[in-house]
């Protein structure tokens, strides 16, 4: 993170009141923007008929990389500079003219798993030159990620025909002893819309395949990879724009 911080930088440039509380978030990368998000819900609980703005951003110059090591030469060509500003309150009279409401925000932590803590990670190479080394476990973490991130995520969307679907087999097998092959909810009959990081095309397709997705409800990562390419944090707003901007978001 640049110093001043980004945080400081816009309080600076708007020149915002004194008593404004910011939190600079850095080193989290792609998911910075919803942890973002979850850090403002909770202020908002704490302090009533207020506003939040989370500004999520990449600054690919920060970590480019010089040197000649493919793993950490990668970054240089997947990353794209980008960024994007949303506004949240608990203000009741924001409530009438507010584009969504915020229902539930969950975070699965995988940083106690050395593999996963080292999947991106920033270091040095044999000649001294700092960049971001990716894995080549990259996209198995992530399917490890997503399924437990989907597991604390599903009963709080799925609707109840679903979740009986799903327990019945599992009592099978546990109670009865019986041989029977699991179910994997439908998460289309519980979402419209879904805004999966455009991380790159396997990132996309393999959460198409994995969450059974049809092409529609994955065009708008495709297509902000393909016209901004990965924007990390951000990402998911421009996703959320192309929705909006296809008309395809209907109140309710």
């Amino acid at each position: 993170s640049p110093t001043p911080s980004l945080s400081a930088m816009i309080v600076n440039h708007y020149k915002m009141p004194r008593h404004i509380r910011t939190y600079n978030l850095g080193g989290m990368g792609c998911s910075a923007g919803i942890i973002a998000i979850e850090l403002a819900h909770d202020l908002l609980q704490v302090y009533p008929n207020s506003n939040a703005v989370v500004v999520s951003t990449e600054n690919i110059s920060q970590n480019w990389y010089p040197g000649n090591e493919k793993s950490m030469l990668l970054p240089n060509a997947l990353f794209r500079v980008g960024g994007a500003a949303i506004l949240l309150s608990n203000k009741g009279k924001d409530a009438s003219r507010a584009k969504y409401k915020l229902l539930h925000v969950v975070r699965t932590h995988m940083g106690a798993d050395d593999d996963a803590y080292e999947t991106i990670f920033q270091c040095e190479d044999n000649k001294g030159n700092r960049g971001v080394r990716l894995s080549k476990k990259f996209m198995q973490i992530a399917a490890e990620s997503l399924k437990a991130n989907i597991t604390s995520l599903a009963p709080l969307i799925l609707p109840l025909s679903e979740k009986l679907r799903y327990l019945w087999p599992l009592l099978q097998r546990r109670l009865l002893g019986w041989k029977v092959a699991s179910y994997n909810p439908d998460f289309k009959k519980a979402i419209d819309h879904i805004c999966i990081h455009a991380g790159g095309r396997a990132v996309i397709d393999a959460l198409e395949e994995s969450l059974q997705l049809t092409p529609d409800l994955v065009e708008p990562s495709r297509a902000t990879l393909h016209r901004w390419g990965n924007t990390s944090s951000s990402s998911i707003w421009y996703e959320l724009g192309y929705i909006e901007h296809k008309g395809r978001m209907h109140k309710g």
